[in-house]
């Protein structure tokens, strides 16, 4: 995984002029051996699932800045790391019985804030240390790379697109003309996301080193992008499906032998269609 995000603190102020030097990443000490930083990185998408951990600035730094600029790699269970679970809307209820609201159960992710308290990283780790000139670019090839491969919410996208299509079947409504115009709509926004990204890798050109960067201004248009879309493909999917997306009773309730019936009874679709299906 790829530690970037720090806690920030004070965003009026550098890493150096922080009040608590731990809201950004730093060297704490070194030795002949190695490094040892303290702070923390937020936000950390599937860094529990992770076996290595590369920390590096988040920002542009100064000279003034130097503890901060460090780059390096720790095993995600080296002593002094401690990861804090983040909340997810309706996480409580994935862990009810039941197979229905459980979500991506095998293969779902997950974010967390890593703490670094006093982590030792070995000098055959380290990559950077005290070079802030380069930090800004790295930040930018970093976030380049990052930003481009938001096209993996197009994937979740085509579930949502498909999955809006078939309750509108489900409701007997699927020639509908605004719903099918709203299918297309999502459908447009999705590829759209999609469409920047791959352009980005198409547009890509060799560095001195060797490697192939991809398009700078296309990542950051598909960054854009995902920071918009999806919300509307939602709003949209909801907008098909009815109230019943957001205030649906859970499946404990569908499987009860008092509430089942009666809620088989009032949640049917068309004909020929299981309610269990449309749930």
């Amino acid at each position: 995984g790829g530690a970037m995000t720090d806690p920030k603190g004070d965003r009026s102020k550098a890493p150096h002029e922080q009040e608590d030097p731990d809201m950004y990443l730093h060297v704490v000490e070194k030795n002949d051996k190695g490094v040892i930083v303290k702070g923390a990185k937020a936000h950390q998408t599937g860094c529990i699932n992770s076996h290595w951990i590369i920390v590096m600035p988040t920002m542009r730094l100064q000279e003034d800045d130097k503890d901060f600029a460090i780059v390096g790699a720790v095993k995600a269970d080296d002593p002094g790391i401690t990861y804090i679970y983040g909340r997810q809307s309706c996480d409580t209820r994935s862990m009810e019985e039941g197979d229905i609201d459980s979500g991506n159960a095998k293969f779902s992710g997950q974010e967390a804030m890593i703490i670094f308290d006093n982590v030792f990283i070995p000098w055959e780790h380290v990559f950077m240390n005290g070079e802030f000139e380069y930090a800004s670019m790295l930040v930018e090839r970093f976030t380049c790379y990052h930003r481009r491969s938001y096209v993996c919410k197009t994937g979740l996208g085509d579930v949502l697109i498909g999955a809006a299509a078939a309750i509108a079947d489900y409701n007997g409504i699927p020639s509908v003309s605004h719903i099918k115009d709203k299918l297309v709509e999502m459908t447009h926004l999705n590829e759209s996301i999609y469409a920047a990204g791959i352009a980005s890798s198409y547009q890509a050109h060799r560095t001195k080193s060797g490697a192939w960067l991809n398009d700078d201004m296309l990542a950051n248009v598909c960054k854009h992008n995902v920071t918009r879309f999806p919300y509307e493909i939602g709003r949209l999917a909801q907008d098909i499906a009815g109230g019943l997306m957001v205030t649906l009773p859970s499946e404990k309730d569908f499987r009860n032998p008092e509430t089942g019936p009666i809620l088989r009874k009032y949640l049917k679709g068309r004909k020929g269609v299981d309610v269990e299906n449309r749930m």
